[in-house]
């Protein structure tokens, strides 16, 4: 017996030559140095390792093994996987694994997701993925601001992965909770476990990879799990309050990679979509309300969709309180005109940004949208820009159009040039601050007389 496994030994090291000058250093460590020969019969290898390796190897490099085998190993020419570690439970990392935990919601369920025109896409790209893993849209990266669906819709693809297909090996996170067990691993709780528990899921779903941002040494991290989970076939996931070109924060080489699959803008919601994500709610959690009152909500509040549901249970804690029906008259009374936020279906147009912020300024419409690069015109120019991308649902591209420029990388630059102004010039954010409420008032102003 001891000869059969000593010869098993040396067979099995040639064999681990060859796929060691076959592939990268660290595939050879993730997938094929846990391996380790069990029994031969025949002309066939049986090799064995924890689960998750076994499965993956058998996804993914079978082929790639038969080929070193036949080349180093003589009389060998099958191999066969078996399992050395059956009680471990697959896609569940184990307590202690982690120093920062993201406890994933049952709520989030593809079927409880309201689709409308914003999202549609989004959460067709989202389904693909949980159906089928690293096939298509890889990676898929999800932006838009706060609020809109986007933390339901990854949660949604782990739930149903966990449901439908437990055998992979899903990570659910947050880029704050993977810095956090980055920092962690590297004061002493193990960078090597930090790195396996990464690298070898099939799955990695992240959320605001924007926090990224401001942590060179966890975003390099991050680019080298990357590139190991991309290179191996494993899914990613990512979201972020904006799209990849603008962490401008982030290396770029990483930006990139953001973009190497598939981009999709999660949009606010129109009114028909608040509409029914309100009715539901009412449903589940209250009872149904009138049409009428749910549409004064709908109207009134935010298009974010956490602020709306916030707005819905202070429309029914008030009719509680004060033992009254849901009407649109109580909603008036429960959402005040300076609790208000313009609704998402907004009318407002570049061109009444545009005269709003030269009224203000003292300036031109026509001179916004000059070649010329005066100071002030810039300045003018980058705030009708920022508040245009705020206030309406125009893309970059159209906001680049709109104001006369060739691409959206200038809409960008007035973007952040705005945002750090605003950290610095006190007057300025005031300016900024009145702009918007008069934009605001004035859209709200419209949808009243509609």
């Amino acid at each position: 017996m001891n000869d059969v496994r000593d010869e098993l030994a040396v067979a099995w090291q040639a064999i681990q030559r060859e796929l060691a000058a076959s592939v990268h250093e660290d595939t050879y460590r993730l997938w094929f140095a846990p391996l380790s020969p069990v029994s031969r019969r025949g002309a066939t290898l049986y090799l064995g390792g924890p689960q998750r390796v076994i499965r993956w190897v058998g996804r993914r490099y079978m082929e790639l093994i038969r080929a070193a085998t036949a080349r180093a190993a003589v009389g060998l020419r099958e191999i066969e996987l078996v399992g050395e570690d059956p009680g471990a439970a697959p896609g569940v990392a184990r307590a202690g694994d982690a120093a920062c935990r993201v406890t994933l919601n049952p709520d989030y369920a593809f079927e409880r997701f309201v689709i409308g025109p914003g999202n549609q896409v989004a959460h067709g790209a989202a389904l693909a993925i949980a159906e089928a893993p690293g096939e298509a849209y890889n990676p898929l990266f999800l932006h838009g601001p706060p609020g809109l669906g986007k933390t339901h819709l990854l949660g949604s693809i782990a739930n149903y992965l966990h449901r439908h297909n437990p055998a992979l090996a899903v990570q659910y996170t947050t880029a704050e909770c993977f810095t956090n067990e980055f920092v962690s691993s590297l004061q002493g709780s193990g960078i090597d476990s930090f790195k396996d528990r990464y690298r070898r899921a099939d799955v990695l779903l992240i959320d605001d990879v924007q926090f990224l941002q401001g942590k060179p040494r966890t975003a390099d991290e991050f680019f080298h799990t990357f590139n190991a989970l991309y290179e191996h076939g494993a899914q990613l996931v990512l979201t972020a309050d904006r799209i990849p070109a603008e962490l401008s924060a982030l290396a770029e080489r990483l930006r990139d990679r953001f973009e190497w699959g598939l981009t999709v803008s999660v949009e606010p919601p129109d009114l028909s979509t608040r509409l029914l994500f309100l009715g539901n709610l009412a449903r589940e959690h209250t009872e149904p309300l009138p049409p009428d009152a749910l549409r004064a909500i709908a109207s009134k509040a935010s298009s974010n969709l956490r602020v709306l549901k916030g707005a819905l249970t202070r429309v029914v804690a008030l009719s509680s309180l004060t033992a009254s029906e849901v009407t649109p008259a109580s909603v008036h009374r429960a959402l005040p005109s300076d609790a208000i936020v313009a609704p998402a279906d907004s009318h407002l147009s570049a061109g009444q940004v545009q005269e709003a912020v030269a009224d203000k300024l003292g300036l031109t419409v026509a001179s916004l949208l000059s070649p010329s690069r005066t100071a002030t015109l810039v300045r003018g120019r980058q705030l009708a820009m920022y508040l245009t991308r705020e206030l309406t649902d125009l893309s970059l591209p159209a906001i680049a159009e709109a104001f006369n420029r060739r691409d959206h990388t200038t809409v960008i630059h007035a973007i952040r040039k705005v945002e750090g102004r605003v950290l610095e010039d006190a007057g300025f954010s005031r300016t900024l601050d009145e702009l918007t409420t008069q934009l605001r008032s004035s859209e709200i102003d419209r949808d009243r007389t509609d």
